[in-house]
């Protein structure tokens, strides 16, 4: 049995090993029709200001938010909000991190995106 260290539990992109291993292999195609947004509508997510933070709600509990955050940052997507993260605090992350080329390999080693 894996014990999951504090740090990681509330981490919301912490996955363990078993988790990371069979996510690096999931073509993004795959791991879009896992989304919790998937049959909602698209424009809820692209929202402006404040409303951005209701929208990102809907991420707190969907099993491939690191995925679609990772994609979101890898890609420089500007616009809507993605894995949970508005399009002001995925900026912010950039500028914060630059030196992070692979979003999805970061966050999954635990990488820590504290002060979004």
């Amino acid at each position: 049995m894996t014990s999951v260290i504090p740090e990681q539990r509330n981490n919301p992109f912490y996955r363990d090993s078993a988790t990371i291993a069979s996510s690096d292999h999931t073509e993004r195609g795959e791991w879009v029709t896992q989304a919790k947004c998937r049959n909602g509508d698209p424009d809820a997510l692209f929202v402006r200001g404040a409303a951005q933070r209701r929208a990102a709600a809907i991420c707190r509990h969907c099993p491939v938010a690191m995925q679609c955050c990772a994609d979101a940052l890898d890609n420089k997507v500007e616009f809507g909000v993605w894995g949970g993260l508005t399009e002001r605090q995925r900026r912010a992350l950039l500028r914060k991190k630059p030196h992070i080329t692979n979003w999805a390999e970061y966050l999954a080693q635990g990488g820590e995106i504290a002060g979004v």
